[in-house]
């Protein structure tokens, strides 16, 4: 994921001595791939650091989830044992396993124990409020209320707690406005763009209309910018926002709304993030409009590049409605992508392949231009080595109760199914560290 705000107003967008030395821009990459030689991602004596409880069950876990069949059916799985030992029960088994490589706990006193842990390891967290919602699993203006006061919790959490400066959080908009009504905004919007002012006036309070929408809408929409407005004020100058990207058919009106946002809270800095989609065909015109839309609008530009999680949905819904496949054709074709708009963002310079970049372009380690970042449980080896060097490496962590966290584990492991198939290195280097312990206690035994 590579995270950069871009002041419309510079002589060039992508300057990036700019880009770099400036306090306002930030740039972070997520799931390295393409990192230079000169940091050294197999050596398993980065996990020297975690226990041998922790590496037992990271062991475990990722060898679950090398099997698809378990993978495919996990929402099942856990659904059937949850009736068949009870709630507590299934806590009880939940807990200590899946829930505890993915999550990092269900209560602030919990999150701050493992957020100490993270931060003596050098790493910073990215809290999320695992909370969203697809087409026919709309609740209702008071649990999205209830979903607005979790995210301004996460909000004062990030800001109020010694774990780390210049803190992030994730944000989807599905929690806050319903999937239905984002679909319309997708396809009214195609027909006749909202013009960003509307969307700030109603912000503020304006009692508004929104061509295309009944008043049943309008007001549901109204409300929704309202709850998102309150998220960002208390966000701004304190904690950064990364609004998460979600499915193609409601992706434009989330778009529409963080963009909404940006010509509010981001005139002097990058305090709202939206996230663009390298697996998406359309990815390079969707940013390239993004960035003209900034420099006419005048504020600075949050962009999260991310390679995308919705992959199979994507391509079984195109194929039902007999559209053509939306995803580009393999994972090496998306890395691609990913790479292209990088160095769109970095001026051509490939930032990811040579690190001493950084220096030729006056970019400190630590100055909070360039950061890293993976999901909590996942990519340790990268994540630490990357901290033990002394680059600032951002973990995203989900948190809440098993019940509230379920269906987020659910979908991130069925989304993510490739990748967590694919973690053989991460498994590979855990193993050869777990060997060397039992050596050196054999050895100490004898």
């Amino acid at each position: 994921m590579l995270c950069s705000s871009l002041r419309p107003s510079l002589p060039h967008l992508l300057s990036l001595r700019l880009l770099g030395t400036a306090t306002s821009r930030t740039a972070a990459v997520r799931q390295p791939g393409l990192l230079s030689a000169s940091l050294a991602f197999e050596d398993p004596s980065a996990f020297r650091v975690k226990s041998l409880a922790e590496l037992l069950r990271a062991l475990g876990v990722f060898h679950l989830c090398s099997f698809p069949l378990l993978v495919n059916n996990c929402g099942k799985l856990m659904a059937g044992a949850r009736t068949l030992l009870g709630r507590r029960g299934f806590s009880f088994l939940l807990r200590p396993t899946v829930y505890a490589q993915f999550v990092a706990g269900e209560n602030e006193r919990e999150i701050s124990q493992s957020m100490g842990k993270m931060s003596l390891l050098g790493l910073r967290p990215m809290l999320a409020v695992p909370i969203e919602e697809d087409l026919g699993e709309s609740t209702g203006e008071t649990r999205y209320d209830d979903n607005m006061e979790a995210m301004l919790e996460c909000v004062r959490m990030s800001h109020s707690n010694a774990w780390s400066k210049d803190p992030m959080m994730q944000l989807k908009i599905t929690a806050l406005l319903s999937p239905e009504l984002c679909v319309k905004l997708t396809t009214l919007i195609a027909r006749q763009p909202y013009d960003l002012s509307l969307l700030v006036r109603a912000m503020d309070g304006e009692r508004l209309t929104f061509p295309g929408l009944e008043e049943e809408d309008a007001e549901h929409f109204m409300c929704g910018l309202q709850r998102l407005n309150k998220i960002a004020e208390a966000s701004v100058n304190k904690v950064r926002v990364l609004v998460d990207a979600e499915y193609t058919y409601m992706n434009p009106a989330l778009t529409l709304v963080t963009m909404a946002l940006m010509k509010k809270f981001n005139k002097d800095g990058a305090w709202i993030w939206n996230t663009y989609q390298c697996y998406l065909k359309e990815s390079r015109s969707l940013l390239s409009e993004a960035l003209h839309l900034s420099q006419t609008e005048g504020f600075c530009l949050g962009v999260k590049l991310v390679r995308g999680a919705y992959m199979d949905k994507e391509r079984k819904l195109a194929e039902k409605e007999g559209r053509l496949d939306p995803i580009h054709p393999s994972w090496e074709e998306t890395n691609k992508r990913f790479e292209a708009h990088l160095n769109v963002d970095l001026h051509n310079y490939k930032l990811l392949t040579h690190f001493h970049v950084m220096e030729d372009l006056g970019i400190d380690k630590d100055g909070g231009s360039v950061c890293f970042g993976q999901l909590l449980g996942m990519c340790d080896h990268v994540s630490l080595t990357l901290a033990k060097e002394g680059y600032p490496v951002y973990k995203s962590v989900p948190y809440g109760s098993v019940d509230d966290t379920l269906p987020y584990l659910v979908r991130r492991a069925q989304e993510n199914r490739t990748v967590l198939q694919g973690i053989r290195k991460e498994r590979d280097l855990l193993r050869q560290e777990l060997r060397h312990r039992m050596r050196l206690r054999l050895r100490g035994g004898g």
